[in-house]
């Protein structure tokens, strides 16, 4: 019994640390997602039974990845018998030119390169991507990215079943693309992650804030990127994650609402990950060739190495929306920037640049913009401007810590009616 236990346990590590690369290997020989999810688990299964009698293989991945190509040739050809248009499948997929010897790290990380771009790839729907990615290189179930995205286990499935059939039916390469394709690509990629982050760190719904699953998951995608393609634009988005991750214990309190930058403990912030996220960006910066990502990582980085907001350098945050203006132009980085302009300049400043923008209807609908809207009216002592926006990012927000702190915010300024 114990050295079953011995086996079960290591079979279990070995799944926990490889089986993501073993899949990305046995899709790319199998050609089918699908085929290749069922024979990764044929694979572990029959280690678990053989294992325990033979001992452990020299080498357990290679093992892993020949056993379970035999399992997935088998499958196919059980089916052939059936479907005889599977029969030119099972021929093709029983090519001898694979060798299992030639399995070392550099190959199974290009096959999850391989992996990567291929559930990323721009010809798929975005909700497809994200879902697809989570589920094949991060290996996340169904039911889990379902719940993480608030959809039925069904819906996550078709649009699952949807992202793999187009793959199918398109004849999508299951390759990393060429140079001339590769920047397009890795910026699809790289917006996929970022989604996955975003989603993660400030949930669009919900009763929390955060959802940790996902934001440890896109980094987890992120830094698998980074070592298999250290584009600066990778590294940038590391950085940044790792310098939103440094604050997290810092931005809710025990009851789980929403604690600003202004108000936050410091001390609570990650040190060693600011250390390796402000690494990340210096590599990026010093390269020359950083985009959005880099540069909205290097205003973080700016808030992660101040004392607190007072001593922020907000000239440098101005200077640094400026570059991301030109870079990546929206109404949303114009609002940050809005923002900061009112740390360095004062809310009337800042409030011109928000009315501004409201007016020209590009906001109209989001809420981050009528609070800040309300936020700049009650510095300024404007109570009813900043009660009356405050009421309208209620109306707009969806998430539950962002609402209770709406309505703490909006009812401080009615008590001043009262």
């Amino acid at each position: 019994m114990g050295r079953e236990g011995t086996i079960e346990q290591q079979v279990a590590e070995l799944y926990a640390a490889e089986s993501r690369r073993v899949l990305a290997t046995l899709i790319r020989l199998l050609g089918d997602f699908d085929l290749a999810e069922d024979a990764l688990q044929d694979a572990f299964h029959a280690a678990l039974e053989q294992w325990a009698t033979e001992g452990v293989p020299r080498n357990p991945r290679a093992w892993l990845v020949t056993t379970g190509r035999f399992k997935g040739i088998d499958a196919v050809r059980r089916r052939a018998r059936h479907q005889t248009v599977l029969a030119k499948v099972a021929r093709e997929t029983v090519s001898p030119s694979f060798d299992p010897e030639s399995l070392n790290d550099d190959n199974l990380s290009d096959d999850q390169l391989r992996l990567i771009f291929t559930c990323c790839h721009p010809a798929l729907p975005p909700d497809g991507r994200i879902a697809l990615a989570l589920r094949e290189v991060c290996g996340l179930t169904t039911e889990e990215i379902a719940r993480a995205f608030l959809v039925t286990p069904a819906t996550m499935k078709r649009r699952i079943t949807r992202a793999k059939e187009r793959i199918r039916t398109e004849h999508l390469p299951y390759e990393v693309p060429s140079r001339q394709e590769l920047a397009p690509r890795l910026a699809a990629v790289l917006h996929v992650v970022y989604l996955v982050y975003n989603e993660g760190f400030v949930a669009t719904t919900g009763n929390t804030l955060v959802r940790r699953d996902l934001a440890e998951n896109a980094i987890y995608l992120c830094r698998l990127i980074v070592d298999l393609l250290p584009d600066p634009e990778a590294i940038g988005l590391l950085g940044l994650m790792l310098l939103h991750e440094s604050r997290r214990s810092a931005r809710t309190d025990a009851r789980g609402d929403l604690i600003t930058l202004e108000d936050q403990d410091r001390s609570l912030w990650n040190q060693d990950l600011i250390a390796e996220a402000v690494g990340l960006v210096d590599r990026a910066l010093v390269s020359g060739r950083f985009g959005s990502y880099t540069l909205q990582a290097a205003i973080a980085a700016v808030h992660s190495v101040s004392p607190s907001v007072g001593t922020t350098d907000w000239t440098q945050i101005v200077s640094l929306y400026d570059m991301l203006m030109e870079a990546n132009p929206s109404p949303v980085v114009e609002l940050n920037r809005a923002i900061a302009v009112a740390m360095r300049d004062g809310p009337s400043a800042g409030l011109a640049l928000v009315d501004a923008l409201l007016d020209r209807g590009a906001l109209a609908d989001y809420h981050p913009a009528h609070a800040a809207r309300a936020d700049l009216n009650r510095r300024l002592g404007r109570s009813e401007d900043a009660a009356s926006s405050y009421r309208r990012a209620l109306q707009l927000a969806r998430q539950q810590p962002e609402r209770r702190f709406l309505q703490k915010r909006l009812d401080e300024i009615s008590r001043q009616f009262s």
